[in-house]
C-alpha cells in the first residue's frame, strides 16, 4: 500500500537534513493521508485521501 493520495496523486517528498557541520542525511516528508468513506457514482468506497483534497471539496465524504 503506497502512501499516495488516490485523488491528486500527492506522495512523499525527499530532501536533506543539514547539520551545522553541513552533514546531510536523507529526510522524507509524508502527506497527511486520511482513510475516509467517499461517495462515488458506483456507491460508497473507502479511499486514502490527503487533507488538502478533503478541505478543497475534491471528494464528497459519506455521512452515515
Amino acid at each position: 500500500m503506497s502512501r499516495r493520495c488516490e485523488i491528486c496523486g500527492k506522495g512523499r517528498q525527499v530532501g536533506h537534513n543539514v547539520s551545522h557541520a553541513q552533514n546531510k542525511t536523507v529526510k522524507v516528508w509524508l502527506p497527511n493521508l486520511q482513510k475516509i468513506k467517499v461517495k462515488t457514482p458506483q456507491g460508497v468506497t473507502s479511499m486514502r485521501v490527503c487533507t488538502q483534497c478533503i478541505r478543497s471539496n475534491k471528494v464528497t465524504k459519506h455521512v452515515a
